[in-house]
């Protein structure tokens, strides 16, 4: 299974995969990019389905998928929301996102990898498998998740704390601030401990 990646500032990154290639389709200059198979313009436009009109300036749902996919990676079921207004017909909504998937543009996994990459220098494990679920993946992906950050949640919770504060805490009220702090963040009750020591009046995770 291809690792997670992670910020460039965790002291062990996740390697970033690259975005795979994926199928020009019609729309203009949405940041198409080429297509994949070795398909010259007029066979991808000729695969290129206008599907599911949108009745705001004739886009296809095809399309205006595109432009969003182009900026950045979705989730399907964040996609699936963002199209849902400019969808006449829920039957071809879901026809669309399966071509997306089908030709790379659309991918849980490679959404999955991005977000980790943005969230887990500053984030524990729980807050970012908490926002995965809400994008709908899988619990297989959501359990790979977990596992890759779990490996590295001391250390990324070690550095958290030492960029917000001077040192350990002097009292039982900064253990508390501090404790509440990085629990905020999700990460684990057991790396606080470790980081903080252990008190008797630790607030609960």
């Amino acid at each position: 299974m291809p690792r997670i990646p992670d910020d460039e500032s965790s002291s062990e990154p996740f390697e970033q995969l690259a975005p795979s290639p994926r199928q020009t389709v019609d729309g203009g200059g949405d940041g198409a990019k080429p297509g994949i198979g070795g398909e010259g313009p007029a066979q991808q436009a000729g695969n290129t389905r206008q599907v599911g009109k949108s009745p705001l300036g004739g886009r296809s749902l095809k399309a205006r998928a595109v432009a969003y996919l182009s900026r950045r990676e979705y989730s399907r079921l964040e996609l699936r929301r963002k199209l849902s207004p400019h969808a006449q017909d829920p039957t071809e909504l879901e026809r669309v996102l399966d071509d997306l998937e089908r030709e790379q543009w659309l991918s849980d996994d490679r959404f999955a990898r991005a977000l980790v990459h943005r969230k887990a220098a500053r984030q524990g494990t729980a807050r970012i498998v908490q926002e995965l679920r809400r994008h709908g993946l899988p619990d297989e992906r959501l359990d790979a998740v977990r596992t890759q950050l779990q490996g590295t949640e001391l250390e990324r919770a070690r550095e958290v704390w030492r960029k917000k504060f001077n040192g350990p805490p002097g009292d039982a009220r900064e253990y508390a601030r501090q404790y509440r702090f990085l629990a905020s963040r999700g990460f684990s009750a057991d790396c606080l401990r470790r980081i903080l020591g252990d008190q008797d009046d630790a607030p609960e995770a």
